[in-house]
C-alpha cells in the first residue's frame, strides 16, 4: 500500500484525492495547502490529516507525493521530495522557467527517485487507443498531424499573469501529446498568437489564439490549434494521417443521444471543461503512476518529458514574440 501526502488542496487537488482514495494500492494519508482550513476541509473529506507541506516531505512513513500546487513551487517540491527519498507525481509544467526546470530535472536524476509529469491526456482511454493503433503501425509511418484543444472561457486574468502564458500554461498538454504521437522531439517551431477572445489578456502580455507548426528533421509536421474560447464546450480533438491511412479520436459528448429529423441530425455538445473531460485520465494516471513505483518499471511519463515539453513552449513563445520560426537546438 503506497502512503501518499497530497500537496495543494485546490481545484486540482480535489481531483488527485479522489483518485488517490479510490485506488486499491494507494492511501490518502495527510494533504496541505498554503491555505490550511482547504487542507482540513479536503482532508476531512477522506479521512487524511493536515500538515505543513515541509512535515509530510520530511515524513519518512509518506512513500510518495502528489504535486498539485502553484507552478513556481513544483521544481523545488520535487527537488526535496526526491532528497527525502520519496517518490513523486508533478502537475504541469515543471517550472515557467526552462533554466530552472533543467536544473531540477539533473538534482532529481541524482536523488535517484522517481518523478513522473502529469500529462493525464495520455491516459485517456481514446488518446491511449490512437497511440497504441499508431505503435501497431496501422496507418503506416505517421506524417501529418492535427491537434484541437479549444477551452469552453478563459480564465481569469488575475491567472493569466501568473500562469506563464498559453503556449506554457495551455498548450504544453499538446506539445506532449505531439511528441508522444510522433516519437519525438521537433526540430524548428513556428508560432503565432493574438488577442482576440480578451483584450485584457493582451494587455496582460500573453494571447488567447494560437496555432502553432512543428516541424520535425524527416519532414514529418504536427499543427496545433488552441484558443481560450469555445462557446459550444470543451474541443479536444486530435487526427493523425499517416502513409497507410487515417486516425482520429473526437469529442467526448455529454451524451450519446442524437436527433434526426426533416430539418437535420442534431446531437449533444462536448464535455463543458477538463474536469468532466478527464476524470477518467486522471484515475488512469494515478494507477499508471503507483504501478510503475510499486514495481519499479520505468514510468509512462517522465520528467524529461516535462522538460522536453516545456522547451518546446519556451521555442514556441519565441517564435510568437519575433514572427521567425526557432530550432529547438537553440533553446
Amino acid at each position: 500500500m503506497l502512503k501518499v501526502g497530497l500537496l495543494g488542496a485546490g481545484r486540482i487537488g480535489n481531483v488527485h484525492a479522489k483518485a488517490i482514495s479510490l485506488h486499491p494500492g494507494s492511501t490518502l494519508v495527510t494533504i496541505s495547502d498554503v491555505n490550511m482550513d482547504a487542507a482540513r476541509k479536503l482532508a476531512g473529506q477522506y479521512g487524511a490529516e493536515a500538515k505543513a507541506t515541509v512535515e509530510i516531505i520530511n515524513d519518512p512513513s509518506i512513500d510518495a507525493v502528489l504535486v498539485a500546487t502553484s507552478t513556481d513551487t513544483h521544481s523545488d517540491l520535487i527537488e526535496a521530495a526526491t532528497a527525502a527519498g520519496k517518490a513523486v507525481l508533478c502537475e504541469k509544467p515543471v517550472d515557467l522557467s526552462l533554466e530552472r526546470a533543467r536544473a531540477c530535472q539533473v538534482a532529481a536524476a541524482k536523488n535517484g527517485r522517481p518523478v513522473m509529469i502529469g500529462f493525464n491526456r495520455r491516459f485517456d482511454p481514446n488518446f491511449a487507443a490512437l497511440k497504441a493503433a499508431v505503435d501497431r503501425g496501422e496507418i503506416g509511418k505517421t506524417e501529418l498531424l492535427s491537434v484541437t484543444s479549444f477551452d469552453p472561457a478563459p480564465p481569469p486574468v488575475s491567472y493569466v499573469k501568473v500562469s506563464g502564458g498559453l503556449f506554457r500554461d495551455m498548450m504544453i498538454h499538446d506539445f506532449d501529446m505531439a511528441c508522444w504521437l510522433m516519437g519525438g522531439l521537433p526540430e524548428t517551431v513556428t508560432a503565432v498568437g493574438s488577442s482576440i477572445v480578451d483584450p485584457e489578456i493582451g494587455a496582460a502580455g500573453d494571447v488567447d489564439t494560437a496555432v502553432v507548426t512543428l516541424h520535425f528533421a524527416d519532414g514529418r509536421i504536427a499543427v496545433i490549434k488552441n484558443s481560450r474560447r469555445a462557446v459550444y464546450g470543451y474541443d479536444q480533438r486530435v487526427e493523425l494521417l499517416g502513409s497507410e491511412g487515417l486516425l482520429s479520436a473526437g469529442n467526448v459528448l455529454e451524451n450519446t443521444v442524437s436527433k434526426a429529423t426533416k430539418s437535420g441530425v442534431t446531437s449533444a455538445k462536448p464535455e463543458f471543461f477538463f474536469l468532466e473531460r478527464y476524470m477518467r485520465a486522471y484515475s488512469a494516471e494515478w494507477a499508471a503512476f503507483v504501478d510503475a513505483v510499486n514495481s519499479g518499471s520505468a514510468l509512462p511519463v517522465t520528467l524529461d518529458d516535462g522538460v522536453n515539453a516545456l522547451a518546446v513552449a519556451e521555442a514556441a513563445t519565441r517564435s510568437a514574440k519575433s514572427g521567425q520560426t526557432v530550432s529547438l537546438a537553440s533553446i
